[in-house]
């Protein structure tokens, strides 16, 4: 495939939290002819995201965390309930998800399916999310969870499976990912 894409130069807006970038590229459209764009892309790294379901009690595990973006952008309290998730560092997918699991959740989980993977917002954010389902177990419970007790405050919620589901209706649940994986676990007969 032909390079239709040529990148002229990149500056770094802001690298605090996680690296903003302004890009000045050319791009050339299916006609032929090229233009030259300017745009913002964030990159905070690639993530994996994970819904715990029990089969046999009909629930699933899910979050519940204040998320800064979300209140400013009016969510009166900030509190976002999620699918557990993180970002990958160094870690593959499969591995992420296990410790973040663990760490928010409490729940040691080992076998974890992949859904599937996907851009959250491709427009600004250079993210990959990839998405993983896993049974869980009262036994397999090994702490609390709640997140890294320094910098994270994490609710853990046991809920049973179609309360989840009508809290999408309801506007309780407005987080993507979480969405994106109870439907999954409805699609697929999960629950």
């Amino acid at each position: 495939m032909d390079n239709k894409i040529r990148i002229k130069s990149e500056e770094v807006l802001s690298d605090n939290w996680y690296v903003l970038k302004k890009i000045k590229f050319d791009f050339q459209h299916s006609d032929g002819t090229w233009q030259t764009h300017e745009r913002e892309a964030y990159d905070r790294g690639n993530g994996s995201t994970i819904l715990l379901y029990n089969r046999e009690r009909g629930t699933v595990v899910l979050t519940r965390q204040f998320r800064l973006p979300t209140y400013i952008n009016g969510n009166e309290t900030g509190m976002m309930i999620e699918a557990c998730a993180g970002l990958l560092e160094k870690d593959n997918p499969e591995e992420c998800i296990r410790k973040e699991t663990e760490e928010e959740t409490g729940y040691r989980i080992s076998k974890v399916k992949k859904a599937f993977e996907a851009y959250m917002s491709p427009g600004s954010v250079t993210e990959i999310l990839y998405f993983f389902v896993a049974e869980y177990d009262h036994n397999m419970k090994v702490n609390e969870g709640g997140g890294l007790k320094e910098e994270e405050d994490i609710e853990v919620m046991e809920l049973p499976f179609e309360s989840a589901m009508k809290m999408i209706d309801s506007g309780e649940i407005r987080d993507g990912k979480t969405i994106m994986l109870l439907q999954y676990a409805k699609i697929n007969d999960l629950l």
